[in-house]
This record gives C-alpha cells, structure tokens and sequence, in this order.
C-alpha cells in the first residue's frame, strides 16, 4: 500500500495564525473585547504572581478590567496602586483597551 506525502505549498515552514486571527477579530469588530479578554488571561504575567494570588481578574467590558481582590486590605493597596497597574497593562499587548480598573 502506498502511503500518502502532502505536497508542500508556498513555505516550507509552519506559519503562525496570530495575524490571521487578528485580521478576522478585527473585520468583526471585536478588535477591543478580543484585547480585553487578552489581559484577563495574562494578567498574572503583567501584574506578577504576588498580587496575582491575592487579586484575579475576572472580566472586561466596554473599557474596564473588573478584578476579585481576595480581602479589604489587598483592596486598599491596590487601589493605592491602579496607575502602576495601568501603566504595566497598558505596556502589554492589547493593554491599550483598559482604561479603568475595578477592584471588587
């Protein structure tokens, strides 16, 4: 029995779809939900695991980042600390789309 090679098309490589995926996201108008819900997932990495284990963020909706923050006195400091917070978001990609931060 003959076994089956697929021909090679165009690259010889494996091509990344991120800027597929980007380009459908953004042609259905959901370039800024799509962002939002990037910081959600990747919030430990942009916030750092010390405040990651006491505040989880949780959702994103027109512009704001709502965030659980696990005791009143985590809620203090953060809120003490939102321009830092804004300021690392914003610096990762798809961080332009937050522009508050909620902390519940």
């Amino acid at each position: 029995m003959k076994s089956y090679k697929p021909k090679r098309i165009g690259h010889s490589r494996p091509q990344t779809l991120s800027p597929v995926i980007d380009s459908v996201i953004s042609n259905l108008g959901l370039k800024k939900r799509y962002g939002g819900w990037q910081i959600v997932n990747h919030w430990p990495e942009i916030v750092g695991n010390k405040i990651a284990e006491a505040a989880k963020a949780q959702r994103y909706e027109d512009g704001i980042l709502f965030v659980k923050v696990k005791n009143a006195s985590w809620r203090q400091e953060l809120s003490m600390q939102t321009d830092d917070l804004l300021e690392a978001i914003h610096k990762s990609p798809h961080g332009k789309f937050v522009k508050q931060i909620r902390l519940a």
